[in-house]
């Protein structure tokens, strides 16, 4: 079985983790240069949203 986790980090990205692992970081405050991945602008901008959780399991 394979474990798919989304992770909205608090004020920051979604981290995907696969299995238990990261293996991406997608910005969520729509001003990462590297769209769909974090770039850090986050903090920058003093972006702020709450923690979830989305996890499927395959």
């Amino acid at each position: 079985m394979v474990s798919v986790v989304i992770h909205s980090l608090p004020n920051g990205p979604n981290e995907v983790l696969v299995d238990g692992k990261p293996v991406a970081h997608l910005c969520r405050c729509g001003g990462s240069s590297k769209k769909p991945y974090c770039d850090g602008t986050h903090r920058r901008i003093g972006f702020k949203a709450d923690e979830a959780f989305v996890e499927v399991v395959k």
